[in-house]
């Protein structure tokens, strides 16, 4: 197959992590429409994204050894279908619980299926350009709530929420299942074969990958550093509101800050494959923190978008470098499971900040606490990373050396 296809899977997979993530966010534009038609509460309607983030932590987990074991294309086609089956039932929910069910777990475990094995598919394309490349596929995430939330409020005005939400439902099946049709399994390099035959007897077992220093310093950065930010961007719009912003400028502010992320994951994936993956992490966490502490400071709308901008493309910037340092730990044959078991963590990390959030405010009646935890996080997250072992040493050709 030409090495020209590699292409291919980052636009699949971009479309894909776009259409699964933006799909679940969406949630949050449905929120209100759905407790005005249903009466069901905003808490537990709330309560799907909670589950949300627990099963995807999970689901990253299973999903990403099951595209080590049977290939990536039919984790992402079971995970198409089933994403389009969530949404389905979701809006022909009768009961808050059958919501829950449908929309929180359903719905999270389908887009678990794409993350991690894309980014892991990723990584396996590209020997040259590999940070750009799984940037450019988690770049699909950035621009979910420019897509599929205001398409969301469009359809809700026009029809209904359970109309609106069976359409985008539809809608995934369309775009979804033949995107994944196009995913290949990378080719098998001739030449790592040739540089290290005894590569495949001398792979470590995933005991001994999970007490590794090398995955427990990933997993620990990784969760540390989307505990850091998870508060903070779910409870901006409400700081921003308390400060004196008016509602839809407020609003305005997250979108400045995902669109940032998506110029963050292009500018931090283009200089980690110049200048190296670690020392752009280092920096990528220490502006993060920064910038957490600086909100502190702020009350302005202008000074809401310039924070926005730089605090957008940090931490989305350094998202996708955690999969490109578990691929050059840890080798090829098993990223998937690998980076799925990191991404649980950050998904557990991204499940406590809102949380704890939302306790500071209704405790201490402002947000003050919550930027200045977040930034001590911060910097603790990239304290960790500065731990990170020395990269292995690459044989001749492109074969890693297994960890040891």
């Amino acid at each position: 197959m030409s090495i020209s296809y590699r292409w291919v899977i980052v636009c699949a997979g971009a479309l894909m992590t776009c259409v699964a993530l933006g799909a679940m966010f969406s949630l949050a534009i449905f929120q209100l429409p759905i407790a005005t038609a249903t009466g069901w509460s905003h808490v537990g309607i709330a309560s799907a994204m909670t589950l949300n983030f627990i099963v995807m932590g999970f689901g990253g987990f299973l999903w990403g050894a099951a595209s080590d074991r049977f290939g990536p294309r039919i984790v992402v086609l079971i995970g198409a279908v089933l994403l389009g089956l969530a949404l389905v039932l979701a809006s022909r929910a009768g009961s808050l619980l059958q919501f829950q069910l449908t929309y929180g777990i359903l719905v999270g475990l389908a887009a678990s299926t794409f993350f991690a094995p894309m980014i892991a598919a990723t990584t396996a394309w590209f020997e040259t350009n590999r940070s750009l490349a799984v940037s450019l596929v988690s770049a699909g995430m950035g621009v979910a709530p420019m897509t599929v939330s205001p398409f969301a409020r469009w359809l809700i005005s026009a029809y209904d929420w359970r109309t609106a939400m069976l359409i985008i439902g539809v809608l995934t099946w369309a775009l979804l299942v033949p995107a994944a049709l196009l995913v290949r399994r990378a080719p098998v390099d001739a030449s790592d074969q040739a540089a290290n035959p005894s590569l495949e007897s001398a792979a470590p077992s995933l005991s001994e990958v999970f007490r590794s220093p090398q995955f427990i310093v990933l997993g620990l950065t990784f969760f540390a550093c989307c505990a850091a930010h998870s508060g903070p961007i779910f409870h901006m719009v409400s700081y921003a509101s308390i400060c004196g912003i008016t509602p839809m400028a407020a609003v305005s502010i997250y979108s400045v800050e995902g669109l940032a992320g998506l110029g963050g994951r292009l500018l931090y994936g283009g200089l980690a494959d110049r200048i190296g993956v670690k020392p752009v992490l280092v920096a990528g966490l220490l502006i993060q923190a920064l910038v957490l502490a600086a909100y502190l400071f702020v009350s302005q709308l202008s000074e809401f978008y310039a924070l926005a901008v730089i605090f957008g493309s940090a931490y989305g910037g350094v998202m996708p470098l955690y999969a490109v340092l578990a691929r050059e730990y840890f080798g090829p044959r098993i990223i998937g499971t690998v980076f799925g078991a990191a991404t649980m963590l950050s998904s557990l990390g991204m499940a406590f900040g809102p949380l704890v959030g939302g306790w500071i405010f209704d405790t201490f009646a402002n947000y003050s606490w919550l930027f200045i935890g977040s930034a001590l996080v911060g910097l603790g997250a990239a304290g960790i990373a500065l731990a990170f072992p020395p990269l292995p040493r690459q044989a001749t050709g492109t074969a890693l050396e297994p960890v040891t």
